[in-house]
């Protein structure tokens, strides 16, 4: 739970979903994260790469956010898979 949309890309627009290999690729970039998602994404991309097989980066501030992330088809915020 964070108190940001999920992870933006380099225009600002949130990603809905990714995969670990686009995770690092941001991660290394740092130009489009910057201040608490670094180490957020740091921790997710560890977890995957120990073999969870996906984390969600999700709005806190959206009331139920966590049952749409997980119900719905587009979610509210970032899905990271392996």
């Amino acid at each position: 739970m964070t108190d940001v949309s999920g992870i933006k890309g380099k225009k600002g627009k949130k990603i809905s979903e990714m995969n670990v290999k686009e995770a690092k690729k941001i991660l290394k970039d740092k130009s489009s994260i910057k201040g608490g998602m670094l180490p957020k994404l740091s921790s997710i991309i560890n977890c995957l790469d120990k073999g969870v097989s996906n984390a969600h980066v999700v709005d806190g501030r959206v009331p139920h956010a966590v049952l749409l992330e997980i119900l719905t088809t587009k979610g509210v915020g970032t899905l990271i898979s392996n």
